[in-house]
């Protein structure tokens, strides 16, 4: 039986966003559950505060699934990002560049009972301010495919290429403060050249956009999962 897999939503998503991607994964035999986030689940996070509420919450669901599973280890799914939030989970570091408090889990070592991390148009880099301080800690403590014992998967989509046009707009700005350049090719919000890591399998989805409400196909619509789904066996 393939292993239980737990969904952790993007920036301010609520699981009921990934209901449809979180049924099609059942169906094709992945046990799977979403993160049950709502939208003011991340309040706290604004800002580029700590994302520490969101890591509890992913911990937890992911110890349910395995009991419930009766399994050694979980297969992650992060959209946006929670693709970078799941690394810090894998990580043995404190996650203390906001401060610790006394009484609460700050390093999760999660590698060890994470078999697959697929980022779905993740960005694991950006100049955006209240983004630094988080996405520093990620890749300066855990640069690119860190952990051998984890294999990373990270799927971007190429749907639209950013211009200072009507319709192209809004890609450009996104991915201008994500890589610095908005005059390339992503899903409309992440570029490729971000969303993709270093010693990862990095693959590259055509037509495929952000998110359920960016029209279109994005990472959870079924014909979508069902090419980046295989990763998960």
């Amino acid at each position: 039986m393939p292993l239980p897999t737990v969904i952790l939503p993007g920036y301010l998503a609520s699981a009921i966003d990934y209901r449809l991607m979180e049924q099609t994964l059942n169906d094709l035999g992945y046990p799977t559950v979403t993160v049950p986030l709502l939208k003011r689940t991340w309040f706290p996070t604004l800002g580029g505060r700590s994302v520490l509420p969101i890591l509890e919450w992913l911990d937890q669901t992911v110890r349910q699934m395995m009991q419930k599973y009766d399994a050694p280890k979980v297969n992650l799914i992060g959209h946006s990002a929670g693709g970078w939030i799941s690394r810090i989970y894998l990580g043995e570091h404190l996650y203390d560049v906001h401060g610790v408090l006394p009484g609460k889990t700050y390093a999760w070592k999660a590698h060890s009972f994470v078999a697959n991390l697929v980022a779905l148009g993740t960005p694991h880099i950006s100049s955006e301010r209240w983004a630094l301080r988080n996405l520093n800690f990620v890749n300066d403590t855990y640069p690119g495919a860190f952990y051998p014992d984890v294999r990373y998967v990270c799927v971007a989509g190429k749907a639209i290429f950013g211009d200072r046009r009507v319709g192209q707009w809004l890609a450009y700005s996104s991915y201008q403060i994500t890589c610095g350049q908005g005059n390339c090719w992503g899903d409309g919000i992440t570029p490729i050249v971000a969303a993709h890591l270093e010693g990862a399998e990095n693959i590259t989805l055509e037509n495929v956009r952000h998110s359920p409400r960016s029209g279109g196909l994005w990472y959870g619509t079924p014909s979508v999962i069902q090419q980046w789904a295989t990763y998960l066996d």
